[in-house]
Order: structure tokens, then C-alpha cells, then sequence
């Protein structure tokens, strides 16, 4: 759980707050599912009371969709700030996917988990995030020259949900790294 060293009240408070309380999501949520976990559970783990978790999240499915969106800009980013020579970029981007797979085990259960969801917001938040993922990673390869980058980007997803399954399925023993 993030730290709050901030005033209480400030807007740095009030954004470590907000990710305090995402934080404390995607724990319940990937231990529970979304359709067991609470509110209630939430704001225990985050240590503030429910009503609070409303003054910053509309629903708990509003909750779903930031800890979803904050686990794709964390791909992105990743995707984003790899620095490799053209030849050496789909390798570097897919030992940060690995990486991310092992740092951010729950983040991984969560978008694993959200796939399933037939709500229709949070499908709708889900293919957003998949897109998202998938833009960029097209934009990196195109932008190198790699060849047939819209092939290899549909071979790099594949590859990424195959991880999100062994991740999920607790068999790191099958990561190629």
C-alpha cells in the first residue's frame, strides 16, 4: 500500500488516497472476483471506512475500471520507455511484459478475471485497455520498420495472454525467461 507522507486534505493526499484505495481493489478483487468482493472489504484492506471509497469512486465497478485502467497505463508506460535498437525491441518489450507479469501478479488476475465479466461497462473498459495495449505496441513496431509489424503485433498478444494465463495459473515454471 502506498505511503502518504502529504497533508491531509491536499490534492497529493487526495491522489495517494485515490491509489491507496486502487491498491487495496485490485487485492480484493483478485482474490475474491469482482461479483464476491465488497466495498466493504476494500476499505478495510485500504484502512478507511466505506463511505470514503464513494467520495472518490462512483461504484464499485467504477472502482473495477480505474484499478483496469491503471494496470494498462502500466503497459503502456512499460512499452513506452523500453530504449533498444530496432533489431532487439520485441525481445526488450516482451522481458518488460514478463517482468510486469511478475511484479504485478494481481494487476495480471485482475485483467484475466475482467475478460469474463459480461457487464457491459466493464467490457467495454477492458476492450479499451486491450486496444490501448495493442496501439502501442503496433506504433513501437512500426515505428522501428520491423516487418509485418501488424502481424507481429497480433503474435506479440498472443504470446502476453498465454503469460496472463501462466501467471494466473501460478506455473511460472513454463515463462520461456
Amino acid at each position: 500500500m502506498a505511503t502518504n507522507n502529504s497533508k491531509k486534505g491536499t490534492p497529493q493526499a487526495k491522489i495517494n488516497r485515490r491509489e491507496d484505495i486502487i491498491e487495496a481493489a485490485v487485492a480484493v478483487f483478485s482474490e475474491l472476483g469482482y461479483y464476491r468482493a465488497t466495498t466493504a472489504q476494500i476499505a478495510e484492506r485500504a484502512g478507511i471506512s466505506q463511505p470514503y471509497v464513494f467520495k472518490f469512486f462512483e461504484s464499485k465497478e467504477g472502482l473495477f475500471i480505474a484499478a483496469l485502467e491503471r494496470s494498462c497505463e502500466r503497459i503502456v508506460d512499460a512499452f513506452n520507455r523500453i530504449e533498444a535498437p530496432f533489431d532487439q525491441l520485441e525481445a526488450h518489450m516482451a522481458e518488460a511484459y514478463t517482468e510486469l507479469t511478475n511484479l504485478y501478479r494481481k494487476e495480471i488476475i485482475l485483467q484475466v478475471q475482467a475478460q469474463a465479466i459480461p457487464d457491459e461497462p466493464i467490457r467495454q473498459a477492458m476492450r479499451a485497455s486491450f486496444q490501448r495495449v495493442h496501439d502501442a505496441i503496433l506504433e513501437r513496431f512500426t515505428a522501428a520498420g520491423l516487418e509485418q509489424p501488424e502481424t507481429r503485433t497480433f503474435y506479440f498478444l498472443s504470446v502476453g495472454m498465454l503469460l496472463n494465463v501462466i501467471t494466473v495459473l501460478d506455473m511460472p515454471h513454463l515463462k520461456p525467461c
